[in-house]
């Protein structure tokens, strides 16, 4: 099972300018996440910051125990042997076949003799579709297979968490329909951790467990992906409508002059740019028939169902939807009605009661999956 990944407090600034400020979220074990946000908001630094590539300025990042802002040289080189990292572009070495980029982790950071090295890199390949491939060079293949290698070559030391940046980057939305396929199967087959940062809607709205939005230096809201994708936060639905008339502007956010004075023009007619407004929940993703069940989806749906009289309304109704009539039956809960005042009983550890409807920060902090922003409405 992958790793649980308590982020508290997490601060990252650049000189004089705050990247993003007071991040606290759990990325539960096995699961998969996404996060959101708009260019510039700090995405990217985010993972680095994770891996500690970067050094926050404040805060906490505990990974097994070990939290990497403050652990020695030592213990952090350690602690990253457990990550796998996609980078936007691949990142592969030019002049190296696959075979040769799969096998680079494998050659400096471990004693294995080739022939062990030849049975993982092959194995991997295959997992990630590129049986076959391994002769060719990065020049040689498409975006969509390099990011194949890439992902290939993050796997090769069986990682426990697997950051995922920008990964429709460079790709149709078909091919990005295609990796994000490849990211629950290889979840279904190793059952590690992923967190992947995308502006891509589709695969945000159709993919993960749990979803996030970074705007405005803060995390906007982190929870199951019920909780974003009907929330009434304006940033928020702006954001999953691709639209103008919100708080998000073309090169930083807007201030309150500017968006009363858009309100007024849209009012009188004019469009708001954007498509038709996505409502709604759809079907997650699956595993590719054949596949093991993904383990980190039976321990979300355990998980969410002791929180759920913790979350929205709308949220509480999509879940209760998203059951099975047996799983209904044994949480307890029934479609339109909503769950019951208390936890429903089932064999997981229990939450906290209910403090009028909302649970304080610093318990919401302890339950994986389940921030909420205290500033604001909308949080979960």
């Amino acid at each position: 099972m992958g790793a649980e990944v308590v982020i508290e407090g997490l601060t990252k600034s650049f000189g004089r300018q705050t990247i993003w400020r007071d991040v606290t979220l759990t990325l539960p074990p096995g699961e998969v996440s996404v996060m959101l946000g708009p260019s510039g908001t700090g995405k990217s630094v985010f993972l680095k910051s994770m891996i500690g590539l970067l050094k926050p300025d404040r805060g906490k990042c505990m990974i097994n125990g070990v939290d990497i802002v403050r652990c020695s040289e030592h213990k952090l080189y350690e602690t990253r042997k457990l990550f796998g990292v996609l980078f936007q572009d691949g990142a592969l070495f030019g002049s190296m076949n696959l075979y040769d980029n799969v096998a680079f982790p494998l050659r400096e950071h471990t004693k294995k003799s080739e022939t062990e090295i030849r049975r993982i890199v092959l194995e991997k390949l295959e997992m990630t579709g590129l049986a076959g491939a391994e002769k060719k060079l990065p020049g040689e293949i498409s975006g969509g297979m390099r990011k194949r290698a890439g992902l290939a070559r993050a796997l090769v030391l069986d990682p426990e968490i697997i950051l995922v940046d920008e990964p429709d980057s460079g790709l149709d939305p078909v091919r990005t329909t295609y990796i994000s396929q490849l990211f629950l199967d290889v979840n279904a087959q190793i059952d590690a951790t992923f967190l992947i940062v995308t502006h891509n809607i589709n695969l945000a709205r159709t993919v993960p467990d749990n979803l996030g939005m970074l705007f405005r230096k803060e995390l906007v809201m982190f929870g199951p992906r019920e909780v974003l994708l009907t929330s009434e936060e304006p940033v928020v639905k702006q954001f999953l409508n691709g639209r103008m008339d919100g708080p998000i502007g073309m090169s930083e956010e807007k201030d309150q002059a500017q968006m009363a004075a858009e309100r007024a023009m849209f009012e009188a007619g004019h469009h708001a740019g954007g498509v038709e407004e996505v409502t709604g929940i759809p079907p997650q993703m699956q595993p590719a028939p054949g596949l093991p069940t993904r383990q980190g989806a039976i321990r979300r749906k355990d998980r969410v169902m002791q929180i759920l009289h913790t979350l929205p309304p709308a949220a509480q109704e999509g879940i209760i939807e998203s059951l099975s009539p047996e799983e209904q039956a044994r949480y307890g809960v029934h479609p339109r009605r909503g769950a019951y005042e208390d936890p429903p009983t089932i064999n997981t550890t229990p939450v906290p009661p209910r403090h009028s409807g909302e649970l304080p920060s610093e318990e919401v902090a302890r339950i994986p999956g389940a921030h909420r922003r205290t500033q604001g409405p909308g949080g979960a």
